[in-house]
């Protein structure tokens, strides 16, 4: 089902591949953090047809929703909570084949099947992070790890 959502067709590989290129074009002489993952976010909604693609921010000890493109989600996160509280905490990527088996998963929408989510690690410390979620399960494999992991690392913050 999500194949037939794509905007571009390939591989996955191909079409991170293809995505890279426009990602930077994106970011390149662009110095505000919020239109720059607003960006992304939509980039990678449009590329591959996910139900949700944001960005949670560390301020004050919790995760603060950030841009993202889908339905209406959770606006604050404790450490240690959930799949992104736990990948803010143990500071790696998280793939969740199923949500429904994560133990403490945060139900923000029940149409929410698996997850990938991704810190963003500046200087040590983790500064946010990108969480993806798919209506479908066992979405997200280490193809997407690395290439999320990739396009994290472009962003100026």
């Amino acid at each position: 089902m999500a194949e037939d959502l794509n905007i571009h067709t390939g591989t996955k590989e191909e079409q991170y591949q293809s995505l890279i290129p426009q990602i930077k074009g994106l970011l390149e002489g662009e110095p505000d953090l919020v239109a720059n993952l607003a960006n992304v976010a939509a980039a990678l909604k449009e590329q591959f047809g996910w139900f949700w693609v944001g960005f949670y921010l560390v301020k004050n000890d919790e995760l603060v929703l950030g841009p993202f493109q889908g339905p209406v989600a959770c606006t604050r996160i404790r450490k240690g909570r959930g799949v992104c509280g736990s990948s803010w905490a143990q500071a790696k990527t998280l793939i969740v084949p199923d949500v429904e088996k994560f133990p403490g998963h945060i139900a923000c929408s029940s149409l929410s099947r698996s997850e990938i989510v991704v810190p963003i690690i500046r200087k040590g410390e983790v500064v946010g992070v990108l969480d993806v979620d798919s209506a479908e399960l066992d979405e997200y494999d280490e193809t997407d790890q690395q290439y999320l992991e990739q396009i994290i690392e472009l962003i100026q913050f």
